[in-house]
């Protein structure tokens, strides 16, 4: 039991070092403020980028770490400011749990981006210096700006990878007008390009999925890809080149930069929403030759997360999942690292 008015002690899934196995303990989450939600998870979803965090291959993980930015449950208690929740309200939560709320970013709904830094969900100091522990855990604190809600169409197991898979790839879809009349080509056929698919796929763009090897073209099929190609066959690069708007590369692999490029229209942007440990190489000419351009794309900002969830729901795009237990997580991760999983893996927290 939790007394909401003292610290809440919460059981955890919790990394002692970089790569080492998880172990299950227990934290302490702040008091109630009268501005934060109280979640009860009941789902966390499992991202690569927590795999690189876990196994501190970007650098500066925050040991112990408590990963998971793909948060679904049941709002169990509220502040006494609170005004957008109640309790018993589905909900969720994604990247990041605060920021300034003052700077042009913030102020314009896209807080990913604040400039005093935004925190995020896990492996990251609070403005009070504390660390944050994401979501491979019972509860959860959280100010009420930063919580969505989960529409009722949407399953909880479901909704947890839309909080950092969807995001990812429905903003720079959006960003880059993806719909009728244009070339999408998404990158890689795993976790996030499974969902980049349906969701260029009902925002009416034709799109191809490049990935290497055949033998997930059924499935891109299904999921509303238009064509499908192997980029392990070379002249590939050569048919499709200049054919495409936009390429959303999903990958945290390392590509051929340059190959990619080719395939853009003149005008075309290759959008990075993966990423990869080492640094990327390509020509500029690849660039000027083409006015073409090469992006990035973190997460979108709250206001547009509830709007990905709602498009979610409104057209029954789901991501592909496997449920698991909160013991199968080492084994979980590297079934990720090995591509064996289709597509997505999410933690049942009543396994803790």
């Amino acid at each position: 039991m939790c007394n909401l008015h003292k610290t809440i002690s919460t059981r955890v899934l919790s990394a002692p070092r970089a790569k080492a196995k998880f172990e299950q303990t227990t934290i302490e989450r702040r008091e109630l403020q009268p501005n934060d939600v109280l979640i009860d998870i009941k789902y966390s979803g499992i991202c690569h980028s927590d795999i690189h965090s876990a196994y501190d291959e970007w650098g500066g993980g925050i040991f112990p770490m408590v990963p998971g930015h793909e948060i679904a449950g049941i709002v169990k208690a509220v502040g006494t400011s609170v005004k957008k929740f109640a309790v018993g309200d589905r909900v969720g939560v994604g990247c990041f749990v605060d920021s300034c709320g003052e700077c042009e970013y913030c102020q314009s709904g896209e807080e990913q981006f604040c400039t005093k830094g935004v925190i995020q969900t896990y492996n990251c100091l609070d403005y009070d210096g504390n660390p944050t522990y994401g979501g491979y855990s019972q509860y959860i604190v959280v100010k009420e700006d930063f919580v969505v809600r989960i529409p009722d169409s949407l399953n909880l197991d479901v909704a947890s990878p839309l909080l950092c898979a969807g995001i990812t790839t429905y903003s720079p879809l959006k960003h880059w007008n993806a719909g009728p009349g244009k070339k999408v080509a998404v990158v890689g056929m795993g976790g996030l390009g499974h969902v980049a698919i349906q969701f260029a796929h009902a925002m009416g763009a034709e799109v191809t999925v490049l990935s290497r090897s055949l033998n997930k073209q059924e499935e891109a099929l299904r999921f509303g890809a238009d064509h499908y190609f192997a980029t392990g066959d070379p002249a590939v690069f050569t048919e499709l080149a200049g054919r495409f708007d936009l390429i959303l590369n999903t990958v945290s692999a390392n590509l051929d930069v340059d190959a990619y490029l080719s395939l853009l229209r003149a005008d075309g942007t290759l959008v990075n929403v993966g990423a990869p440990a080492e640094r990327d190489q390509y020509s500029v000419f690849s660039l000027i030759m083409g006015r073409r351009s090469i992006a990035g794309s973190l997460v979108g900002g709250i206001r547009e997360t509830q709007e990905m969830l709602d498009f979610a729901a409104e057209h029954g795009l789901a991501p592909q999942i496997e449920v698991i237990g909160a013991d199968q997580v080492d084994e979980a991760y590297e079934r990720v690292l090995k591509s064996d999983v289709r597509y997505r893996f999410v933690i049942d927290v009543s396994t803790l």
